[in-house]
């Protein structure tokens, strides 16, 4: 096993569905706090405990999104937030990631007072730093949430399109995604914003189908012009939405650890990422939260090899690059920090 996580860090990875806030480093979120004299525990071990995942809590997603709750005391200013993300990249490459796209929610980083645009140059900030002397490509997709509404998400998707990766000689936004609680608000609210990043020629991507039926996947497709999927559990479900995502080449980002975590995919059933390579619906290895979920693109590559096998792993690799939101003239030379 070591042998072969050896072997899967080595390969060149690309990563596409991979949250800022869950991914922060333990050690860095207690550094910070313990700066800020905002650390509420004792010991860095406790302090673990309480960002990441534990035994006992998988299984229920309000539990996995509790985790979230305190990187966000310290992720309220640009040099932490830059910080964190150059750190998010370094672990990034060190399991040997080379496309790397991190999702982000601007607005739930402004109570201290930053604009949201002023917050999405925070982590390209950080980004930007973190490869200035790593060969990987990387690039933002910014998050509306959908609990914030349908206007929100309008506003977001312009302040996303100023900071565009096309247009800026540096690392930039490449996508545009909805995240947060599915049910209630369906991705058919959210067609306005989705219009917005189209013609401001982002990626689209919607987290769909985790804690909501396959008639939310529907809406994505069909009414967001959504070009991925964020999970898409529940979409195994639907045979004609296999084929749909099959014949459409909608790939669908796959969290294997976080989707059993959060309860997306129940204890002893199996992951759906077989699924959906069977109905020849292009997919992802992703990490999701790789501290909330104890785990890095290697370790989830391990997880999808013990299921599919090493060489289907290494092929899914080479192939989710074509999915990637960063255009190949974006790989750009050194455009400075910020």
């Amino acid at each position: 096993m070591d042998d072969l996580l050896t072997r899967l860090r080595a390969l060149p990875k690309v990563e596409l569905h991979q949250h800022v806030d869950g991914s922060i480093p333990t050690e860095v979120t207690w550094q910070l706090m313990r700066h800020y004299r905002l650390n509420p525990v004792a010991t860095l071990e406790e302090m673990r405990r309480r960002l990441e995942i534990q035994d006992e809590e998988e299984g229920t997603l309000m539990a996995y999104l509790d985790k979230m709750h305190y990187p966000l005391w310290i992720t309220q200013f640009y040099e932490n937030i830059s910080q964190v993300t150059e750190a998010i990249v370094a672990a990034a490459a060190e399991a040997g990631v080379k496309t790397l796209e991190l999702r982000y929610s601007p607005v739930i980083h402004t109570f201290a007072g930053l604009t949201p645009r002023q917050s999405i140059r925070a982590v390209l900030s950080g980004m930007n730093r973190g490869t200035k002397k790593r060969d990987m490509k990387v690039g933002l997709v910014v998050i509306a949430m959908r609990q914030h509404g349908p206007h929100i998400a309008k506003i977001l998707a312009r302040q996303a399109i100023a900071e565009a990766q096309h247009l800026h000689a540096r690392t930039g936004v490449v996508g545009f995604d909805i995240a947060g609680p599915e049910r209630g608000n369906p991705p058919r609210l959210f067609r306005s914003a989705y219009e917005i990043a189209r013609l401001g020629r982002l990626g689209t991507t919607a987290h769909a189908g985790e804690d909501a039926p396959a008639d939310y996947v529907w809406q994505a497709v069909d009414e967001l012009g959504a070009q991925r999927i964020g999970h898409g559990c529940t979409a195994v479900s639907d045979e004609a939405l296999l084929r749909r995502l099959a014949k459409d080449r909608i790939l669908i980002e796959c969290c294997i650890s976080s989707n059993y975590h959060t309860g997306a995919v129940r204890k002893g059933r199996p992951h759906p990422i077989e699924a959906f390579l069977e109905a020849g619906v292009p997919v992802a290895i992703c990490c999701d939260n790789s501290t909330v979920s104890r785990t890095d693109s290697a370790r989830e590559s391990l997880r999808a090899a013990e299921l599919l096998g090493v060489e289907a792993v290494e092929r899914i690799h080479r192939e989710a690059g074509a999915a990637s939101f960063i255009r190949p003239e974006s790989r750009l030379a050194d455009g400075g920090d910020d």
